[in-house]
């Protein structure tokens, strides 16, 4: 056994002494090998643990490899491990040393071993044909690879051929061959023409896996003579090109004759393929036929699998990927046409090579532990399983009681030691194969360590499950405790796990769970603490609700949740079946608004269920509502009128489309078609659930019936209508209803009754039967008599005499059943005679009882309804102001109850004259009236005086003033006047004043600080009168306002204040001063207090100023202020802006304008000068050379001008055209021109011709050659003026 070491590391939480030197940290990883990825010992990169060694572990397999040329011989091995491997290969089972083999070359490097031909022939690489293993080793153990098969094979290649011509006819089926040559490479297959087009393959012409093309039968088109097979290799990157084959179709002018189904590849009814899991099985089924035969596939034993078998080649292969044990079975192709059928029946068996159920886990071990290696693997044949330590099989091992063997395969290694330490391999095997994997029993000690770092917080919230690590890392691995803030376990509760790296798990989390919990290494004082926080769920407290929405209409969800505080704003995502929803800008579809979604215009597509999800960065709370499209429902159809009887139908049909709200009710409605003006009426309602409804019907009508619809949406539209429906006629039901008598006119009898519908009169020739006769002494005789129409009048019969009447429908079948008669009454006259024996007894001042004797009710002639009280005011008794008062007469009317011979009437006005007279009445009118009654009303209270006014002359004074009472109801003697602060716990001081002509009174005294409230009375003898009141204060001395405020603007200032309560209005003035060092105070009009606003207007932008408030020249407020907006620089005054000045600046204007005109005078009378002078004359930068024919004279005007406009700066002269260049010097300071330019609105007066201006062409308005506008801010002269010296 390889030498093994005890290792030593530090640790991590409170215990830092069991290593004080360490070296840096080392990441290691114990890799072990399988099939051949590898299973691996983790020690985290946090562990701090001096050098360890490793086990090799082989991170590049030798690959199998087939030879077609010397280069491709090289077999490598790659392995990492501490101290580094040692390699070493086996070939064939046998100890193989390439380094001993002349044809053989090695290239080693630490980690890595292969080797290479130096050969230069192929025959001398076939002993090296075989199967091969590397072996990596180092003192902790040998890792074995993976079986590496090598095989030599010689690049396929043509052989000469002979051409083939095949020949067939029309209709018949064909094969041509390819014969690829035989090579271990599976070859590609490229049936071509010469021009290297594909030939196109359809469901008549077919590749076959062959290689062979196969035709399910001939068309003229198919004869050519360059059908060319073209073999493709991948590995050798080789193509052969087989030799053409020509095809020749001949054709007849007899009809083809169709042929069934027939297989062509595989041949028979049946064929069986054997293939292993993992792999890739395709089944073909290639098929001849006239018409083309369609091609389907079925399973017979069961269904085929959708996500594993796919079909390719127009139907003609299925294929069969990764395929498992329960792929075997029967399958079937079905080929048809319109001759017939034929099958082919596929058998598939499936075998496996090993494959692992179960791998050994390499781990780290402590000394003494018991190792259960388990090992299991399955396959078809059953694979049998081998152990070996570092290659080296068990049998070939001493053997070891602490090592044992179970049935199912597992090694078991007893109180391993560490001689123990190894790699173990277990191979599986059967007639397919053979795996192997590497585990690493590695049997050390580590000091434990916890990995997690000391004072993790977790945050989650209610009903989550929280896991609080403790990864802790030695060997033998740890054992960890948790406990509670208290100290105590945790796992008493059932919520509390621990899991098997040292985490703790709390499912359902409270917050009763929340505070500190430690973690410690069992027998260490190794411990780490975390800290639970616990935050509200997020809980929807306002979900999305299930919407009804019509078409078109808008759809709003509401999504509103609570969320712990101490989160962030959650994240609401909404979804539709399943799919996230965007806010669309461009349909404006759906809009997120805060934690509503709205849906816009919303169609069918829109229905479906609608998730909100409220997001935290802990949790996520979700709900769901729906969008369901409703709307109106469709009328009713196929309206049918069934079981007809006397009076009644029975209507059904059949309901229309509910749109999702179902019907409520249905209303049955129905025309008259002999009352085609009434329209459509509601005849009858039924349940939602009905299907048909019995009609009532009247006799004698046309009907027609239609169907409504109601559901929550609305109502749906009419149905059609039915067809007609007579009923026929019978005598009348009832008779009219109301018959009285209304009678108006004395000597008549006016009978009168509620006319009947026309739909009662249930039959042809309708009228009304009237019947009459007195109540009394008449007998039992009837007056009859007919009427179409009510009312119906008898004369002659007296004044209010009773009458026993009664009216009977009656029609073409008969009458209607009798009639109850009813009292009625002939027409009332006006009564005879007044009430007699009319006395008035005076109950006060303001009511008196007034009595009389019934009438005889045989002179009231007419119903009794009462007596008529008619009492007259004539004027008050009293004197007013030395006169007597002139009052208009009014006039009331009491009316009593036919039975009263006496009233009490009151509200009568004091000290009045008074007169009654007293009628009967009945509905005719009133009789005569009674005599006149006379009567006086005694003195009485006076009424409120009309009004009351305060006046406050000081801060201790009030004056009252008023004006008498409107009603004094007597003689007024005086006043009473009570007044009290307004607290109601002072007492009530009395002011009487025995003057009734008195008009005011001013009281002295008062609390300045205090309201009052006053009541004032008139009196007469009969005592005192209602009180007028009034509330108030004294006026206090008038003061200047406070609390003022500012708000500044560019040019003024507001000032705002609040007027004192109480006090006097005072007027005091607004002062400033501008802060320049410069001026006088400046103040404004005076403002009264009670303005509580004030705008100081005429302020410089941009300026500071001094602002003070002044009363009786005190001032009382002050403050700095700066206005806003850009401060104006004051121009200083200078000899520029003085009136000599521009005068002097126009005089020389004037002067060079008359030079000027001289100018153009002279030229016109001379018009010619000397060459001399003009020699002599600077010469302009843009005068050109004169032409011969013009020596000795000067150009015309206009063309100097036509030059002159090219220059920048186009001068005066030039656009006057009063000279030209040859008689002005252009050379001067260029300050002339811009002096005359500043001033061209004074030279364009001179300069302009008689008849008119001319405008200067293209040339803005705003230009200083366009004379048109002339700034009146500057008063027509420039802003600037050039100085010259």
């Amino acid at each position: 056994m390889p030498h093994t070491q005890r290792q030593q590391g530090g640790s991590r939480g409170q215990c830092t002494s069991l290593l004080p030197l360490l070296l840096p940290l080392l990441p290691l990883l114990l890799l072990s090998l399988a099939r051949p990825s590898q299973a691996a010992i983790h020690i985290p990169s946090n562990y701090h643990i001096s050098d360890l060694k490793k086990p090799p572990v082989i991170t590049t397999q030798p690959e199998s490899v087939t030879v077609f040329s010397v280069e491709d011989l090289v077999m490598s091995c790659e392995a990492s491990a501490n101290p580094p491997p040692i390699f070493r290969w086996t070939k064939d089972g046998e100890e193989f040393d390439p380094g001993t083999d002349p044809e053989l070359k090695v290239s080693e490097r630490s980690g890595s071993f292969a080797f290479y031909t130096v050969s230069s022939s192929m025959e001398t690489l076939k002993k090296f044909q075989g199967k091969y293993i590397c072996y990596a080793s180092n003192e902790v153990g040998t890792a074995v690879s993976s079986e590496a098969i090598l095989n030599t094979d010689l690049p396929p290649s043509l052989q000469k051929e002979q051409p083939v011509k095949k020949k067939a006819a029309e209709g018949e089926s064909m094969n041509l061959k390819c014969n690829p040559p035989p090579s271990s490479m599976e070859p590609i297959i490229h049936w071509m023409d010469w021009r290297l087009h594909h030939i196109q393959l359809s469901e008549r012409v077919m590749l076959g896996k062959d290689g062979n093309l196969y035709f399910a039968h001939l068309t003229a088109e198919d004869n050519r003579v360059d059908y060319t097979c073209n073999v493709q290799y991948l590995a050798t990157r080789t193509i052969l090109t087989k030799e053409p084959i020509q095809l020749t179709v001949t054709t007849s002018n007899s009809v083809v004759r169709n042929r069934r189904p027939h297989m062509m590849r595989p041949s028979g009814l049946h064929s069986t393929y054997h293939t292993l899991r993992g792999q890739t099985l395709e089944l073909e089924c290639i098929v001849q036929g006239l018409p083309t035969p369609s091609v389907s596939w079925l399973r017979m034993d069961g269904e085929l699998s959708e996500s594993r078998t796919t079909k390719a080649m127009s139907d003609r292969r299925l294929k069969l990927s990764n395929i498992s044990e329960s792929d075997a079975g029967e399958y079937q192709c079905v080929a048809e046409n319109s001759q017939g059928t034929t099958t082919h029946t596929y058998t598939v068996t499936v075998e496996a090579a090993p494959y692992w159920t179960k791998e050994p886990v390499s781990q780290l071990y402590a000394p003494g532990e018991t190792v259960r290696l388990d090992c299991q693997a399955d396959g078809i044949p059953s694979p049998t399983i081998s152990w070996s330590i570092n290659g080296i099989p068990l049998s070939a091992i001493d053997h070891d009681s602490r090592r044992s063997l179970t049935a199912s395969g597992s090694l078991i290694l007893k109180d391993v030691n560490f001689q123990d330490t190894a790699i173990y391999q277990c191979r599986a095997s059967n007639k397919h194969g053979t795996i192997l994997t590497n585990t690493n029993v590695y049997v050390i000690e580590l000091p434990p360590q916890i990995m997690t770092e000391n004072g993790s917080t977790y945050t989650v919230t209610e009903g989550q499950k929280a896991i609080l690590d403790c990864e802790t890392f030695g060997s033998p691995k740890p054992k960890v405790r948790w406990e509670g803030d208290n100290a105590s376990s945790v796992l008493s509760d059932p919520r509390v796990n621990p899991l098997t790296n040292g985490a703790l798990q709390i499912s359902n989390v409270t917050h009763d769970d929340e505070g500190l919990y430690t973690c410690s290494v069992q027998n260490t004082n190794l411990s780490i603490s975390a800290e639970l926080e616990v935050l509200d769920r997020t809980v929807i407290l306002s979900p999305p609700q299930a919407l009804r929405v019509q078409p078109g209409n808008t759809a709003i969800f509401t999504c509103l949740a609570q969320v712990d505080p101490r989160l962030t704003p959650p994240l609401i995502q909404w979804r539709r079946s399943g799919q996230k929803l965007f806010q669309s800008y461009s349909e404006d579809k759906y809009t997120f608004d805060g934690p509503d979604l709205i849906v816009a215009n919303v169609e069918p597509k829109d229905e479906g269920v609608y998730i909100c999800e409220v997001i935290t960065k802990l949790d996520m709370a979700e709900a769901s509502g729906s969008i369901t499209l409703v709307d109106r429902p469709d009328p009713p159809v196929l309206l049918q009128i069934t079981d007809p009887k006397r009076r009644a139908v029975t209507l059904t049909w059949t309901p229309g489309d509910d749109h999702n709200s179902p019907v409520l009710e249905y209303v049955v409605e129905f025309e008259d078609q002999g009352s085609k003006e009434r329209g459509w009426e509601a005849l009858k309602r039924v349940g939602g659930n009905k299907e048909s409804a019995s009609l009532p019907l009247q006799p004698y009508m046309s009907y027609r019936f239609r169907i409504i619809a109601v559901n929550d949406v609305g109502t749906s539209d009419p149905s059609k209508p039915s067809e007609l429906h007579n009923t026929p006629a019978e005598a009348p039901d009832n008779n009219p209803e109301d018959v009285r008598s209304e009678s108006i006119d004395p000597d008549t009898l006016v009978i009168t009754w509620e006319e009947m519908d026309k739909r009662s009169f249930n039959g042809p020739d309708f009228q009304y039967r009237v019947l009459w006769r007195r109540a009394v002494g008449s007998g039992p005789t009837w007056h009859t008599n007919y009427t179409t129409a009510t009312p119906f009048i008898v004369t002659d019969i007296g004044s209010f005499s009773a009458f026993e009447i009664k009216v009977q429908a009656v029609n073409e079948k008969g009458e209607g059943p009798e009639p109850d008669p009813v009292i009625g009454y002939s027409g009332e006259d006006v009564p005879l005679e007044s009430p007699m024996g009319v006395g008035v007894v005076l109950l006060n001042s303001t009511a008196i009882r007034v009595a009389w004797a019934a009438v005889d009710r045989e002179t009231v002639r007419g119903h009794l309804l009462g007596y008529k009280i008619h009492l007259t005011r004539s004027g008050s008794r009293g004197h007013h102001r030395g006169r007597r008062a002139r009052e208009p007469a009014t006039t009331v009317v009491v009316e009593t109850e036919a039975n009263e011979e006496k009233r009490v009437i009151s509200g009568l006005r004091p000290f009045s004259h008074y007169s009654l007279v007293v009628t009967v009445f009945n509905n005719k009118g009133e009789g005569p009236p009674s005599e006149t009654v006379s009567f006086k009303t005694d003195e009485g209270a006076p009424g409120p005086p009309m009004s009351l006014l305060l006046d406050s002359p000081g801060e201790t004074e009030m004056t009252l003033h008023w004006t008498p009472p409107a009603q004094p109801n007597g003689i007024l003697i005086g006043y009473l006047l009570q007044y009290q602060q307004s607290d109601d716990d002072s007492p009530m001081q009395v002011e009487t004043i025995d003057d009734p002509t008195v008009s005011h009174l001013t009281l002295k005294g008062l609390d300045r600080h205090s309201r009052y409230r006053f009541y004032l009375r008139g009196r007469t003898a009969a005592g005192d009168g209602e009180p007028i009141t009034r509330e108030g204060a004294t006026t206090l001395d008038g003061a200047p306002p406070a609390n003022i405020s500012l708000s500044v603007g560019e040019t003024s200032v507001n000032f705002t204040w609040v007027a004192k309560e109480r006090h006097r209005n005072v007027g005091f003035q607004i002062q400033f001063l501008k802060k320049n060092g410069r001026g006088t105070w400046k103040q404004s009009e005076m403002v009264n207090s009670s303005q509580m606003f004030f705008q100081l207007q005429g302020l410089t932008p941009g300026s500071h100023y001094r602002l003070r408030l002044t009363y009786s020249n005190i001032t009382f407020w002050e403050a700095d202020i700066e206005t806003e907006g850009t401060g104006v620089t004051e121009v200083q005054p200078s000899f520029a802006t003085q009136g000599w000045f521009i005068g002097l600046v126009s005089a020389i204007v004037l002067l060079l304008l008359i030079l000027l005109i001289l100018c153009f005078i002279k030229r016109s009378k001379g018009g010619k000068y000397s060459v001399k002078d003009k020699e002599e004359g600077p010469m302009d930068s843009e005068a050109r050379p004169m032409k011969d024919e013009t020596f000795g004279e000067y150009r015309s005007l206009e063309s100097d001008n036509e030059e002159k406009r090219t220059a920048s700066q186009p001068s005066l002269c030039d656009e006057s055209k009063l000279c030209s260049e040859d008689n002005l010097d252009y050379n001067v300071s260029s300050a002339i021109t811009t002096e005359l330019n500043m001033d061209e609105s004074l030279v364009s007066q001179y300069s302009r011709p008689s008849e008119g201006p001319e405008p200067l062409q293209g040339l803005p308005d705003s230009s200083p050659l366009n004379p048109t506008t002339v700034s009146s801010a500057n008063n027509g002269l420039p802003n600037s003026v050039a100085i010259l010296d």
